[in-house]
């Protein structure tokens, strides 16, 4: 590849010459497929000229991202958080190496997880989106499982051969009995150690404030060593905590550039703000680490906030934000948009491994809510091998919902029974102090961390009458 004074990048094939104008150009035409891309007229034409863009790609100097950002500096306050926070001393080691050699780097013995901690300040989401781009599904995995993050809260997330799960009790109306009854179950099949969360139906301060006190009170009750969370706006979570709520973690839908997330409604200065409330509330028993953010590919192009730029891309920039704030977890939403931005279960499902290497590259505690919509061409056995896949790279956590149908959203994710399923077939345990207090609640049976109690613990009789009753 060569790069000419007027920005353009070319990559010669035999007597043809491919031109790419820019550098965004060369990222999205170099994306494996997908449907969002297309919609925004950045995809490649033809999977010849893919693999052509992906090989000029793997020749790009690693320091041309920081040379030549994506989206201007003095536009988007995105960019100017990524280029003001890079740590050069972290670069250095990788300073030298294209992209290619990067993926070479990063798939070598060289690359030990002590390693890829000591760089991961010095890799920028760009670059992460770009070695994604040229490698297969098997270089995604091997190389998210040699990336440890690990966060604290009530609990510790994230540790080699854990797998943490989000129990998520929606319920169409919200009603509390529902919702109750869905956390009592979700304990019981071991969910819930990354967080009790739920989506609000009714989205204002007054439900989240009910909602969380209900929540504080089943934690402290049984003495769960979790956390809890609604997924209001950040605005309503910070009038939460002025009115006293019990707030564990604050929520945010999170993107790439500076308008997806004017669109949503925030800026950086608004997570700050509201990172500073919760940790001033020091209600953390092991950890100080009081942020939950979602993402998704998609989201800037949904609100035409994407400058030109292909949606992993994107996505890989909203990582940059959540960095920031040290968050106890970060998951992708990877098939909730729907189909108009990943067509399939093999769109999906590569979109998943992308989000996964990438966030888990930079530093975040990346989880995924394994998901797709109905009107998408995808079906649980798709799920079933993201879920796996996911789970061999190290995914920090999944979603739990009853049956795997979330009543309220309307989509169709991971159930308490898959979350189960993939801890015992890859020997994988929930967070060590979670675990203890499955032992000691008597929901793990025996010694076996696998085998599940049969009856309804005594400790939780009481709470399931009381169910009953008011659901009678």
């Amino acid at each position: 590849m060569t790069q000419q004074s007027k920005n353009e990048y070319h990559h010669r094939v035999g007597t043809r010459t491919f031109e790419f104008k820019n550098l965004a150009e060369l990222m999205a035409k170099a994306t494996p497929a997908r449907s969002g891309d297309r919609l925004a007229g950045v995809a490649a034409a033809t999977a010849e000229e893919r693999v052509v863009a992906q090989m000029a790609l793997s020749e790009l100097p690693l320091k041309t991202f920081l040379e030549k950002p994506l989206v201007p500096y003095e536009a988007d306050e995105v960019t100017r958080l990524i280029i003001d926070e890079h740590d050069t001393l972290g670069f250095k080691p990788i300073a030298h190496l294209t992209v290619g050699d990067f993926r070479d780097w990063l798939l070598s013995d060289l690359a030990t997880p002590e390693s890829l901690i000591q760089i991961r300040s010095g890799v920028t989401p760009e670059m992460a989106a770009a070695v994604s781009k040229i490698m297969r599904n098997q270089d995604l995995i091997l190389v998210a499982k040699k990336c440890q993050v690990t966060t604290a809260f009530r609990n510790t997330i994230g540790l080699p051969g854990h797998l943490s799960t989000r129990l998520q009790p929606n319920h169409p109306t919200d009603d509390l009995s529902g919702i109750a009854a869905s956390i009592l179950d979700g304990l019981l099949y071991a969910n819930g150690d990354a967080v009790i969360g739920i989506n609000p139906a009714t989205d204002n301060v007054a439900q989240a404030c009910r909602l969380i006190k209900m929540m504080d009170e089943i934690i402290r009750h049984y003495e769960i060593p979790t956390q809890s969370c609604v997924l209001t706006h950040v605005t309503n979570t910070l009038e939460a905590i002025e009115l006293g709520a019990p707030v564990d973690l604050v929520f945010q839908s999170i993107g790439g550039t500076e308008a997806t997330n004017t669109s949503f409604g925030f800026n950086l200065a608004n997570l700050a703000e509201a990172q500073a409330a919760a940790l001033s509330l020091n209600r953390g028993s092991v950890g100080s680490n009081v942020m939950y953010f979602e993402t998704g590919q998609g989201s800037s192009l949904s609100s035409n906030a994407n400058h030109g730029l292909d949606q992993q891309t994107c996505e890989a920039r909203a990582y940059a934000v959540a960095r920031k704030f040290s968050p106890l977890l970060v998951n992708t939403v990877v098939g909730f948009i729907g189909p108009e931005y990943l067509y399939d279960g093999k769109e999906i499902i590569r979109a998943g491994l992308e989000d996964h290497f990438c966030g888990k590259l930079l530093g975040i505690p990346m989880g995924c809510d394994v998901c797709y919509t109905n009107h998408a061409a995808a079906d649980q056995n798709d799920m079933d091998n993201l879920l796996t896949l996911l789970s061999v790279a190290g995914c920090t956590f999944i979603m739990g919902i009853p049956g795997s149908d979330d009543i309220m959203l309307n989509y169709q994710t991971t159930s308490f029974h898959d979350a189960l399923y993939v801890r015992r077939v890859l020997g994988l345990d929930p967070a060590p102090e979670f675990a203890l207090w499955l032992e000691k609640m008597e929901i793990f049976s025996g010694d076996h961390p696998y085998t599940l109690n049969r009856q309804v613990p005594h400790s939780f009789q009481s709470s399931l009458n009381r169910i009953e009753g008011n659901g009678r």
